[in-house]
């Protein structure tokens, strides 16, 4: 359990940041433990010829068999939206003192040792971090960049925007709770509870005062609940799993319209209107869809100018989403089709029965 200090003051400091060096060291699960991303498998098992290019053994031997990854992995970042490659430089100048007894906290408790790949940490950590930090920059720029990180980015923005307009519409209470069910507060602190079921009080125990500084949250396409660093002693970060991990997959089907949404809108914007249930981008709309931004971009004016859609900014994105008119207007014509359906199922049993 990890109880982090969270007044009002705190509260009110809190902000959300998205890591593309916390999603690379977090995608090294998928090498170790992809059955528990099952959404992602079809994505990185394209990526399984460049990966094995690489120095798989130190990438794999980073994730112990809890998936814990060591903290000094994933620096905490210092903007809302850092660059990888400031963010890797960050990871080069670690403090070299910290190296060892990371390592130790990640693997000694739960796996009983070090893994032998990273030993050399005790006597030399300087060199086993700049072999990491290598290994990490030819992991992003061979398998990542390329196709993964910007169908991740699109959720991740996606994430923060819906985060955003429920502490907005509902507040702080809400906000936590819709982050996992690790995690509660009460006003003053905020709680993360995690473990197994075999093995609880391997977990840490800690307590964390913001002090000075700022909570900050951060989704991650690699997690399945809450969950913090191992080390007490850092500034406070919370990670948890960001929404629509669904639209990861290789194929995503756009639900259906109905008819007479069909013929109220057209059949590509119909089409376009149900898949802005959650805010999206218009490169990501256009990857699912299947055409180019261009086309996306007109439709989504037509939808704009009728009062059906919203946008917000993230960063240098720019995410669409359903107003209130038009998520209206998308359940009624959901409702119709549903209905339609279960007569013409009747009629069908009617018919048999004949």
């Amino acid at each position: 359990m990890i109880t982090v200090e969270l007044g009002l003051d705190e509260l009110a400091a809190t902000s959300f940041v998205c890591s593309a060096l916390l999603e690379t060291g977090m995608s090294l699960r998928m090498w170790t433990h992809a059955g528990y991303y099952a959404e992602q498998v079809p994505l990185f098992n394209r990526m399984r010829p460049a990966f094995e290019r690489l120095d798989t053994e130190l990438l794999t031997a980073l994730v112990g068999s809890w998936r814990w990854i060591p903290d000094f992995l994933t620096p905490r970042p210092t903007t809302p939206w850092p660059d990888f490659h400031k963010e890797l430089a960050a990871l080069r100048a670690t403090p070299l003192e910290r190296i060892w007894p990371d390592l130790e906290r990640t693997f000694v408790e739960i796996d009983g040792a070090v893994p032998p790949r990273l030993t050399r940490g005790r006597r030399d950590p300087g060199g086993l971090l700049a072999e990491i930090a290598d290994a990490f920059e030819a992991y992003w720029e061979t398998c990542l960049a390329p196709e993964w990180w910007p169908r991740a980015r699109s959720v991740l923005e996606a994430d923060i925007v819906y985060r955003a307009r429920v502490l907005v519409e509902r507040g702080a209470g809400a906000l936590f709770t819709g982050l996992g069910d690790r995690l509660s507060w009460d006003g003053r602190r905020l709680v993360i509870r995690w473990g197994t079921v075999a093995n609880p009080a391997a977990a840490p125990v800690y307590e964390v005062p913001v002090g000075g500084g700022s909570l900050l949250l951060a989704p991650t396409c690699f997690a399945h609940g809450a969950l913090s660093q191992i080390e007490p002693a850092v500034a406070p970060w919370i990670l948890y799993p960001a929404r629509g991990l669904a639209t990861m997959a290789e194929r995503v089907v756009p639900p259906p319209p109905g008819p007479a949404l069909e013929r109220l809108l057209g059949a590509p914007r119909a089409r376009m209107l149900l898949m802005l249930g959650e805010p999206v981008s218009t490169t990501e709309l256009a990857r699912q869809l299947g055409v180019t931004p261009g086309a996306v971009s007109q439709h989504l004016k037509v939808l704009s100018d009728a009062g059906l859609t919203s946008r917000a900014r993230y960063g240098r994105s720019v995410l669409y989403g359903r107003s209130a008119l038009g998520d209206s207007l998308a359940g009624m014509s959901q409702g119709m089709s549903q209905t339609g359906a279960r007569r013409s199922h009747r009629g069908d049993d009617d018919d048999a029965a004949c």
